[in-house]
């Protein structure tokens, strides 16, 4: 029969046959957005609609829609079932209809029907039972948009003799039976006509009734002799009893009080995200870079504060109350920003914990290969691992579910939507004008838009609810907020807006030039243009390259490092720049930072330079280092600082013995002991020489060196011991793993694959095995049989052509049986091929095949 000839395709009368229909590309865009349904692959399209009608998968997917096809689906929630799309459109348009919801419907339904939430032609639309069962209204949960049940639900307990005495109250002529009557009353609620001159014979106050149950929640309470006003629309089953002392508005009366709409405030459109200020694009990046330089300094002054080992290790994990202020006192920043840094360093794998006994955070090896990277690049890795990372540090503060404090390092702070959400508010920045910065309330409310807020039912907000700015409780929202700020500190953006090497980090293409230059940094520039679809967040290959590309345009806008200092005359050190890797490193040890900003100031103390001596450099070795870096000469105060340090530096040794002190000048050892601060070091003289002490000793030495005294500790061979500040290390560590959202989103490669698997095993359920050339199975269950170069041939053709195929199979123990498999590969005697039977992939020799049959066509 030829495709002229054949007859037009039924209607399809489950989901099962409307995915049958589908095409393949189709089917991928299915998976595609629910990948839930994929893992695993299902054997034929019946368990894939099946799997895609479970309540888990409903529930995900409704969380996924934007706002207007939330409210297209608890519309065909309220409607008939099956519904036309010409009553879908006037419960979402109304009975005066809207232009923008006839535009938007079509979108919308088709989404709808992409993620198999919807099937059926357009005048057989029907909701997936399990998302109308979510989203139709009940007492125990109102319907998201308001309405309440309909007069046949609504009367379906109530006494034959009450329902006609409604009927005839309401003018309606009485009938024979209670069905009849319900549709009857049905029939007025739904005639606009009749029910307008029905309500104008209303009492006010019975209307004033009316208004407060029309938009929800639908359900009234009534004391047994109910008021006139009550009393007037429960004689007219305008009001119907539910339940003893609760009255319900049915869903007929309330559509027509409001002109046929299902939703107060339909939402086709997305709301605009508005620019609140504009600034030229070349401030806007160099403001970035300058906080792009900032963040450097931040991580790198931090694990310096750590190079020694960290602070320790709560037992529960993360770091104390107490460490997290001292950590922000260091860094000169807030507890929340210190928390973000700290984050920050852990999400790049640069920070860990070394996993001792005596457990502390330190710096991993992975930061000093960081370190020696160019400045550009070390950016990139950091920002890379913020946008990836599920660890929120916005949340260190606040309380889990069992009401303990969630700490800085700790666990609890994964949020599996914080990568989404970040790629997101990027992309909405990426769509403005080149330097446009947008407000706050408007990336809200276009996120609150594009994945409302859950309602504890349905995972989305009911839509008689006001979208406004973004709930403050909503966790997307708090999520946006703490984007916007991290992107500024970070310098993704530069003054609100994003900056170049930012719309390159998520792959966005190039900006869109404002047609006409603002007047200042004030003006308001509304975006009311409905911006291109954004960028889907970048594969790991695809974000490596982002990267390097954002390094490239970073590169030129970051300061280049110095070579040298300015030294003054007060004993400081003035940087007016980044300075070189050894330079920095050196000047580190030498000297203390006093300010920090365009320029560093380093002041040298007697402590700091006895820290420079303990790494085993001598004066000479400071002199001839600070004449090489200075641009001015080296200022007599600050060399007569290095002589008198090193002139006592190591005058005294500390061993252990517990702790020992041994000097060749015993009148140092007597100021010692007659020292009342020493009294604490259990100290004795053991020879003119030797001073034995209970103190351990580190504690000796700190005690020493707090007395005004420069003591060197020994080894047990008496050599002077070299301290160095990147001593402490963790053993390798990996970053700590995003924790995903759901099933990851498969690659095409896989989709292709689940497809054909798919089609092959719906094939193979539901079509009857056709004969094959030499098949002499003589028909019913027997095996098919095929000469062995009939068997290797069509096997060949199979993998070429993607077809499945029936195969008579005889194992090891001679059992004998019939399979349905798609091949994959024949090669070395064996048949690789995915086993619709067994639900996998298996490997069969040759030789024990007895022979193949092509599947027949449904048509047969």
């Amino acid at each position: 029969m030829s495709t002229e000839e054949k007859p037009a395709a039924a209607a399809p009368r489950s989901l099962a046959e409307a995915l049958r229909e589908r095409d393949d590309a189709s089917l991928a865009a299915l998976l595609r957005s629910r990948p839930d349904l994929i893992t695993p692959v299902p054997t034929d399209l019946t368990q894939l609609a099946t799997r895609a009608g479970t309540r888990a998968s409903v529930v995900r997917a409704l969380e996924r829609l934007d706002r207007f096809a939330l409210q297209t689906a608890q519309a065909l929630a309220v409607a008939s079932d099956p519904a036309s799309y010409e009553e879908l459109l006037g419960l979402l348009a109304g009975d005066d209809g809207d232009p923008a919801v006839s535009a938007a419907l079509p979108h919308a339904l088709g989404a709808l029907r992409e993620q198999a939430l919807v099937w059926g032609g357009d005048d057989r639309l029907r909701l997936v039972r399990t998302a109308r069962e979510l989203l139709a209204p009940s007492p125990q949960h109102p319907s998201p948009t308001g309405l309440g049940p309909t007069v046949r639900e609504a009367t379906a307990g109530m006494s034959p003799g009450r329902i006609q005495e409604i009927v005839a109250t309401a003018g309606l002529p009485s009938t024979h039976d209670a069905v009849s009557a319900v549709a009857s009353l049905t029939d007025l609620f739904n005639d606009p006509e009749r029910m307008s001159a029905l309500l104008d014979e209303a009492p006010s106050e019975s209307v004033e009734v009316l208004e407060r149950l029309v938009w929800g929640p639908p359900y009234g309470q009534v004391t047994a002799d109910p008021a006139a006003r009550l009393r007037w629309l429960l004689d007219r089953g305008l009001l119907l009893p539910t339940a003893p002392g609760t009255v319900v508005l049915p869903r007929e009366v309330a559509l027509r009080l409001r002109a046929g709409r299902a939703h107060r405030r339909p939402e086709p459109l997305p709301p605009p995200v508005e620019a609140a200020g504009t600034h030229r694009p070349q401030v806007v990046d160099a403001t970035a870079a300058g906080q792009a330089y900032t963040a450097l300094a931040t991580v790198e002054e931090l694990l310096r504060d750590w190079h020694e080992g960290g602070p320790a290790v709560l037992r529960s994990g993360g770091l104390s109350v107490r460490d997290l202020k001292r950590t922000a006192v260091a860094l000169d920043v807030t507890e929340p920003v210190a928390a973000f840094w700290v984050e920050l360093a852990y999400a790049a794998g640069l920070l860990a914990s070394d996993g001792e006994a005596d457990e502390r955070y330190a710096a991993t090896p992975a930061y000093d290969e960081w370190r020696e990277r160019p400045a550009a690049e070390r950016w990139a890795r950091l920002a890379t691992a913020w946008l990836a990372a599920t660890r929120t540090p916005g949340l260190v503060g606040g309380r889990d579910a069992k009401d303990h404090t969630l700490s800085a390092l700790g666990p609890g702070l994964d949020r599996s939507a914080a990568p989404e959400v970040r790629h997101r508010v990027l992309a909405l920045l990426a769509a403005l004008p080149e330097g446009a910065a947008p407000s706050a309330g408007s990336v809200l409310a276009r996120l609150a838009w594009e994945r409302p807020p859950r309602d504890g039912r349905s995972g989305g907000r009911g839509a008689a609810e006001p979208a406004g700015g973004g709930d403050a409780d909503d966790p997307r929202s708090r999520l946006a907020r703490w984007v916007l700020s991290e992107a500024e500190m970070l310098g993704v953006t530069g003054r609100g807006a994003l900056s170049a090497h930012g719309r390159a980090l998520i792959g966005a293409p190039a900006p869109r030039r404002p047609e006409a230059e603002p007047e200042g940094p004030g003006d308001k520039l509304p975006v009311h243009h409905r911006p291109a679809p954004p960028p889907a967040p970048l594969s790991p290959g695809e974000q490596a390259t982002a990267a390097a590309a954002a390094a490239r345009l970073l590169a030129p806008l970051l300061p280049q490092p110095l070579d040298h200092v300015l030294l003054q005359a007060d004993l400081t050190a003035v940087a007016p720049g980044p300075l070189q890797r050894p330079l920095a490193d050196v000047l580190g040890v030498l000297a203390d930072v006093e300010s920090k900003g365009g320029a560093t100031v380093y002041r040298f103390t007697p402590g700091s330079v006895r820290r420079a001596l303990d790494t085993g450099r001598t004066a000479a070795d400071l002199h001839a280092f600070l004449a090489a870096h200075s641009r001015t000469p080296v200022p007599q105060p600050l060399a007569y600082l290095i002589d008198d340090v090193a002139r006592r530096h190591g005058h005294l040794r500390v061993g252990a013995a517990s702790a020992y002190v041994r000097c060749d000048d015993d009148a140092v050892l007597d100021e010692i002991l007659a020292d009342r601060r020493a009294a604490g070091l259990g100290l004795r003289r053991l020879a003119p020489t030797v001073l034995a002490a209970t103190a351990d000793p580190a504690g000796l030495l700190e005690g020493l060196r707090a007395m005004g005294f420069a003591p060197a500790a020994e080894s047990a061979e008496g050599d002077v011991l070299i301290t160095r500040a990147d001593a402490r290390r963790t053993p390798p560590r990996t970053p700590p793993e995003p924790v995903p959202e759901g099933p990851p989103v498969p690659d095409d490669t896989l989709l292709t694959a689940a497809v054909r698997a798919i089609r092959a095993g719906d094939l193979a359920s539901t079509a009857p095995r056709g004969p094959a050339a030499g098949d002499r199975a003589g028909g019913g269950g027997e095996l098919p049989r095929t000469t062995a170069a009939e068997t290797l041939a069509t096997l060949q053709a199979a993998v070429l052509t993607g077809e499945a195929l029936w195969i008579g199979h005889v194992n090891a123990e001679g059992a004998a049986s019939r399979r349905v498999i798609a091949p994959v590969r024949v090669e070395g005697g064996f048949v690789t091929a995915y086993d619709h039977t067994a639900d996998e992939v298996r490997t069969y020799p040759l030789h024990r095949i007895t022979g193949v049959a092509e599947l027949a066509d449904e048509d047969g």
